[in-house]
């Protein structure tokens, strides 16, 4: 299966949010202070998102139920973009428990359920591990 450079930089943002966002977010600052590994992780994790986010209003897909190219599945990406809004918002104003509870929103909607969604059979993704890597279609 061959893949544009588009979906190659998504893919790989979106993999690499999914695997340091639980590292983000374990770091945070509470009972043992970590400060400096959450925020670092948090700054990667952030920018891996709005790349993952960003790049994702570019893919098209006309093979599924869509309206003009775009499938449900891109509903998430202003859901994305206003969830890292708002919980960077909620950031700098102080509110540490909003700004955890949108990240907490985030990650789990953008990165797992989106995760979840794109291993679907019918979906590029879901046809390259269902198929080519473990041979079950």
């Amino acid at each position: 299966m061959e893949m544009s450079p588009l979906i190659a930089v998504h893919l790989s943002a979106a993999l690499a949010a999914t695997a340091i966002g639980p590292l983000a977010l374990w770091a945070r600052e509470g009972r043992f202070p970590r400060s400096r590994l959450h925020r670092a992780a948090g700054y990667a994790w952030v920018t891996l998102m709005l790349a993952t986010a960003i790049s994702a209003i570019f893919i098209r897909d006309f093979r599924l139920p869509n309206l003009n190219g775009y499938t449900p599945i891109h509903l998430l990406i202003p859901l994305t973009l206003a969830g890292l809004y708002f919980a960077l918002r909620a950031m700098l104003a102080g509110n540490i428990q909003s700004h955890r509870w949108g990240m907490w929103s985030v990650y789990i909607g953008a990165c797992v359920i989106a995760g979840a969604f794109t291993l679907l059979p019918s979906r590029n993704l879901g046809l390259l591990v269902w198929g080519t890597w473990l041979g079950v279609l």
